[in-house]
């Protein structure tokens, strides 16, 4: 399905999808924080544990990829009424999740370059969007369009 209709997410929209999506992922970090105490005998864990550090890492590319390659939409991009795609309208693959958490990462590590990145873009993308050949679109009031699935 190709939606050439649908306008472009912004970066603003896109941050407030963001902001929702932190709160509830830092939930999901906290239970599955809480899983691996009992291998620690209760003890905390190192803030430079490299084990804690790729768990959590795996956990949140689960949660994003999962949220992303079923329905296009995490919980905080459906209070948006935002969707994620590819350039031809299509669900994307976990490659296309995998390519695009990665560099989402590099994206944030560079004090948010990647994403302040889209007010220059002439696209108005970011460099996960491109990385990843995916593009964030606005879905209209009401749900008028199909879900990708």
């Amino acid at each position: 399905m190709t939606d050439s209709s649908l306008t472009r997410c912004g970066l603003p929209r896109r941050l407030a999808a963001i902001l929702y999506d932190t709160m509830l992922l830092l939930a999901v970090l906290f239970i599955a924080t809480a899983l691996v105490m009992p291998l620690t005998g209760g003890e905390a864990v190192g803030a430079n544990d490299p084990f804690l550090s790729t768990y959590l890492i795996g956990v949140a590319f689960l949660f994003f990829g999962g949220f992303w390659t079923h329905g296009g939409q995490t919980l905080g991009m459906r209070a948006w009424r935002i969707r994620l795609q590819t350039r031809e309208g299509q669900a994307i693959t976990w490659r296309h999740a995998g390519l695009r958490f990665l560099v989402a990462i590099v994206s944030w590590g560079v004090a948010g370059l990647g994403f302040l990145w889209a007010l220059f873009d002439r696209e108005g993308l970011t460099w996960h969007d491109r990385a990843s050949g995916t593009v964030l679109v606005v879905l209209p009031k009401g749900g008028n369009v199909k879900s990708q699935e």
